[in-house]
């Protein structure tokens, strides 16, 4: 059934020198007192990530596979137990409007998404289930997902961890895997840990897209790169497919995602969804910044489809040297 998300405030708080992250990461922390410190832990392996505010939903019955892929973009049919993939749903008109890690383990699908969103995405799957043998539970008050590096530590949870799509050699350092932990036991669990600021920066550094932030509610999959690794192309029907093919025929989304060198003397970061601007004029908005320990302040951004590729421009009145992430 859906709901009212509920913010469920991590054990992991309670550690020496948490400060609390606030906004759609509230309820874990943004750091514990050295954010670059933490970001050098992370990509040498050395620390786990605290993501128990993400959503977590459990799909389980002999239909599960053959219903969640005619309800996402994935080939779902016969996916085998304990095989990572990204899925989306998208409106009828190609709008993303969930982000799923899905990893099926031969007796239920397990799902994380993003924070409090779970009582949406199960609200809409409800709806859909009709007379299948599908069974759909919100379980993020039972399950947390923990974010470990590859090659990292061991945290003891479900087996069949959820890894990104891309290689490994594409996400640097951002390269790694989520566990699910139960929730009890979250605060043994953990050995060193970082905040959520190191871990977006490393996401942002690596140009993996997070819905909500490089997202608005008309972003399209083809705008953040994400055909390959989230969008099977030829599969059978599934709500928005219709756009997915037009627009991938036609070989032109609207907007396409960016990656921002912003200028270090300014002091401050632009916002999620600060206005991103060419000789004054409005080009697209500003998904997610941060300070990351060797390439200084960076972002992602999204921007109109035929924005030069070598301009100069201004992200929240910031200078912005933009990297292409996504062909126009």
């Amino acid at each position: 059934m859906g709901g009212v998300p509920t913010v469920l405030d991590s054990p992991l708080l309670t550690r020496p020198g948490a400060v609390a992250a606030d906004g759609p990461d509230a309820g874990v922390a943004a750091h514990y007192g050295d954010p670059y410190g933490e970001q050098r832990l992370l990509a040498g392996g050395k620390a786990a990530v605290d993501l128990s505010h993400r959503g977590v939903v459990r799909v389980a019955g002999p239909d599960r596979l053959s219903w969640l892929h005619s309800l996402t973009t994935q080939h779902l049919t016969d996916l085998t137990p304990r095989t990572p993939v990204q899925t989306l749903v998208l409106s009828p008109h190609g709008h993303i409007e969930h982000d799923l890690h899905l990893v099926d383990d031969g007796e239920a699908a397990w799902i994380t998404v993003e924070p409090g969103t779970a009582p949406e995405l199960v609200a809409f799957l409800e709806k859909m289930r009709f007379l299948l043998r599908v069974e759909v539970a919100d379980v993020t008050a039972d399950w947390a997902a923990v974010w470990v590096p590859a090659g990292g530590m061991d945290v003891p949870g479900k087996e069949h961890a959820w890894r990104h799509p891309r290689s490994a050699e594409e996400l640097g350092n951002y390269a790694g895997r989520e566990v699910l932990v139960p929730r009890g036991r979250l605060a043994d669990a953990l050995g060193p840990v970082a905040g959520v600021w190191a871990h977006e920066a490393l996401r942002i550094a690596a140009h993996v897209p997070r819905f909500g932030f490089e997202t608005d509610h008309r972003t399209i999959p083809h705008e953040l790169g994400l055909l390959a690794p989230a969008v099977h192309l030829n599969k059978g029907c599934y709500r928005g497919q219709e756009t997915v093919a037009r627009v991938h025929n036609l070989g032109r989304p609207p907007r396409r995602m960016v990656f921002l060198h912003l200028d270090g003397s300014d002091l401050d970061l632009p916002e999620h969804g600060a206005e991103i601007t060419l000789d004054g004029r409005a080009v697209g908005f500003v998904g997610s910044a941060a300070r990351h320990f060797e390439l200084g302040p960076i972002a992602l951004g999204l921007v109109k489809r035929n924005t030069p590729h070598d301009a100069t421009l201004l992200a929240g009145g910031v200078p912005a040297a933009a990297e292409v992430v996504v062909e126009a």
